[in-house]
């Protein structure tokens, strides 16, 4: 399995960054360097006036995030790959590239069906659980018929797995790759629309999305824009009869993202059970573009994507699978930040008090696994992400601690 996956993982070279995407990263960094300068010198003054060294750090700051502002604006229009965070991946620090890689091509429908077999019944079961999957994506959730496609879906895969045929496996293990392949990408789709209907608003509204982390400002803007004059904001009704029809597509991409999602989680669940994990954890960790919209989509969206991460994460350690190394990178590197930044509110729980600090013991086993600078790439970028965002969760300040000693024992 370790050589199919390494086999697996050749066709990926990784790419070096685009000029405009480190010029990008640096911008950022350079950002966020002023501002904590900035905050700390106002907070070691105590109240008392700033010097002339004061203001010029002030004004250095506004002139770099207003760059930032330009830098991002322009991405749009010379597309180039940039990960959710974090410049170091962009200055050769891990063992394994950089995270734009291009997608895995899915295994198409006459591969599972043909490939490996020449036995008429077993070709006719996997249509049949090939159809049926293909079904699920397509039928509306509140459709009477969609839970009777569920149980019959379940009872093909559970019966294979029943017989112990190595052939009725294989059809278990293909058909899900592939339905977990398909239903990702309608998951991707999905949330892309969902921000497109976002950045489809006024001028005002696209601005502010065009900053870092502006989203979680554009929602109090729409609604401080619904109730201005309409000397400010235009024609009150059509204003009106616009933003209805925008939150109207915007609901209806958002229930889809959660559908795709929720099926996401259950194709991951029968992967797991049918012993076909490793499929789904190599899927997982070439998932850049899912990763990125996650960060901002609908907290039941992102409440399921935080657990079909967990439930790969914690089958590696626990499954005892054998992957390659820099699987393992890419998986904890990818969704570490969405760990962070996700929605940890009352309304939508995404993981018990007991799950979470599983998931720490798990992450540290992961992270012990791997070569010392691919450790220094996870660790930076859990920092990063842990000390802006709000949650507390997770905690990997004793693994940081101990990469620290281990790495001053290098030196002595």
């Amino acid at each position: 399995m370790t050589n199919e996956l390494a086999l697996a993982y050749g066709g990926y070279n990784s790419r070096p960054p685009a000029l405009l995407n480190t010029i990008f990263m640096t911008t950022v960094n350079t950002a966020a360097k002023t501002l904590v300068a900035v905050a700390s010198s106002a907070k070691a003054e105590h109240g008392e006036r700033w010097k002339v060294g004061d203001h010029l750090r002030f004004v250095m700051m506004l002139m770099t995030w207003f760059a930032v502002c330009v830098l991002r604006v322009l991405m749009d229009y010379f597309p180039c790959s940039v990960g959710p965070s974090h410049p170091f991946l962009l200055e050769g620090l891990s063992s394994v590239g950089a995270l734009d890689i291009a997608p895995s091509s899915p295994p198409c429908l006459d591969m599972i069906l043909h490939e490996d077999s020449d036995v008429p019944p077993v070709k006719a079961l996997g249509r049949a659980l090939s159809h049926i999957l293909t079904l699920l994506n397509e039928i509306p959730a509140t459709s009477r018929k969609y839970q009777f496609a569920v149980a019959m879906a379940d009872k093909i895969v559970d019966q294979n797995a029943r017989e112990g045929n190595v052939e009725l496996l294989h059809i278990n293990r293909m058909a899900l790759s592939l339905a977990f392949s398909r239903t990702s990408g309608l998951l991707y789709c999905s949330l892309q629309s969902s921000q497109t209907v976002d950045n489809s608003g006024t001028w005002i509204s696209r601005l502010i999305n065009s900053i870092p982390l502006g989203s979680y400002v554009a929602s109090y803007v729409k609604v401080i824009s619904s109730i201005l004059p309409s000397a400010i904001t235009g024609t009150f009704l059509s204003q009106n009869q616009r933003q209805l029809a925008l939150a109207s597509k915007e609901k209806a991409d958002d229930v889809a993202a959660e559908k795709h999602a929720q099926e996401l989680l259950w194709i991951t669940n029968k992967m797991r059970s049918c012993g076909a994990v490793d499929e789904a954890v190599l899927q997982w960790s070439l998932a850049s573009g899912l990763c990125s919209l996650s960060l901002t989509a609908n907290p039941r969206v992102q409440g399921f994507i935080v657990k079909i991460s967990a439930l790969l994460l914690r089958d590696l350690i626990h499954a005892n699978l054998e992957v390659p190394s820099q699987v393992k990178f890419r998986l904890l590197v990818l969704w570490l930040p969405l760990f962070c930044f996700a929605d940890n509110g009352l309304a939508y729980p995404l993981l018990t008090g007991y799950e979470k600090m599983e998931m720490e013991r798990v992450m540290d086993d992961l992270i012990s696994s791997l070569p010392a600078l691919d450790q220094e790439v996870i660790l930076t970028t859990w920092l990063q992400d842990f000390t802006i965002c709000s949650s507390d969760w997770p905690n990997l300040q004793l693994v940081y601690d101990r990469w620290c000693q281990t790495t001053r024992k290098l030196i002595s």
